[in-house]
């Protein structure tokens, strides 16, 4: 049930964005290449999220789109030289490295924007719902959330220690946690509901999230997981793995599956598929 839930929401996501991306121009063919493959887990989330409180897909396909968007668009930019310099994503060349570094760059601006533009259309809802999602998306993608955990994260590289525990899940809260956030708490604010359960399950899945990033980066090949491995680790940069060791980074991200779910409760039967999700998250192979 949950593969065929995911499978659905990721093609009500994608179809709102194919129909919101721009048809001609030189950024319409790098745009469309960019948001292409993925396994559109958070655009799921929103839409899920929203069903708890019988939001209709055709009104949160909206948001759904938007998150894939402006995830899209950390994807590209963390690939640039000037980031992570990687050459593959999802099993094909980067953006920049099968057009142009600039091109790359003006993609991930141009993705942000679009997101904007889907949260403020009209058919999302009233003026109040699309300005709470535009604000709390603003927050959670940049200075204060994904963008800045991208700061730390590169200065981590350069930092004269290894980053603490506490500063890699400050770290990853920002880079990875804040779209999850985001995505889990967006079907509430469509809802006009009480946002904060889907926003600590949100929290949890997120971290949860990136600890399996942690361990597929050394136990999954470039192949599978559709981009290089063993980078975190060559480069000698903190990961949950590094600091907690293998068992310990899985009994983790364990833990913070059963919190995921623990704080579902009050939705019953309802949220099947989002508990569906959390443990999805953990046991992916790319």
């Amino acid at each position: 049930m949950f593969h065929d839930a995911l499978e659905e929401a990721n093609r009500r996501a994608r179809a709102r964005l194919a129909h919101a991306l721009p048809k001609t121009g030189p950024l319409a063919e790098p745009m469309a290449y960019a948001v292409e493959g993925g396994k559109g887990l958070r655009g799921f989330l929103v839409i899920e999220g929203a069903s708890l409180f019988d939001v209709s897909p055709d009104r949160s396909s909206y948001a759904a789109a938007a998150i894939e968007a402006v995830h899209a668009s950390s994807l590209v930019h963390d690939d640039l030289p000037c980031m992570d310099d990687d050459d593959l994503r999802r099993g094909r060349p980067t953006v920049h490295v099968k057009w142009d570094e600039a091109t790359g760059v003006l993609v991930g601006v141009a993705l942000q924007f679009l997101a904007f533009e889907l949260v403020g259309d009209p058919a999302v809802g009233s003026g109040d719902i699309r300005a709470e999602l535009a604000r709390t998306l603003g927050r959670g993608a940049g200075g204060f959330g994904m963008v800045m955990g991208q700061s730390l994260d590169l200065a981590a590289e350069v930092a004269p220690n290894p980053l603490t525990l506490d500063e890699i899940i400050a770290l990853q809260a920002g880079k990875t946690g804040a779209l999850f956030e985001w995505s889990a708490f967006a079907g509430a604010i469509l809802g006009e509901a009480d946002r904060e359960p889907l926003r600590q399950y949100g929290a949890a899945l997120g971290q949860a999230f990136q600890i399996a990033d942690d361990i597929l980066d050394i136990e999954g090949d470039a192949e599978t997981v559709g981009k290089a491995v063993q980078k975190d680790k060559d480069a000698g940069k903190a990961t949950f793995v590094s600091l907690l060791g293998m068992d310990g980074a899985r009994k983790r991200a364990h833990m913070l599956v059963d919190n995921a779910c623990d704080v579902l409760a009050p939705f019953g039967p309802k949220a099947d598929n989002l508990r569906e999700a959390a443990r999805f998250a953990i046991s992916r192979k790319n």
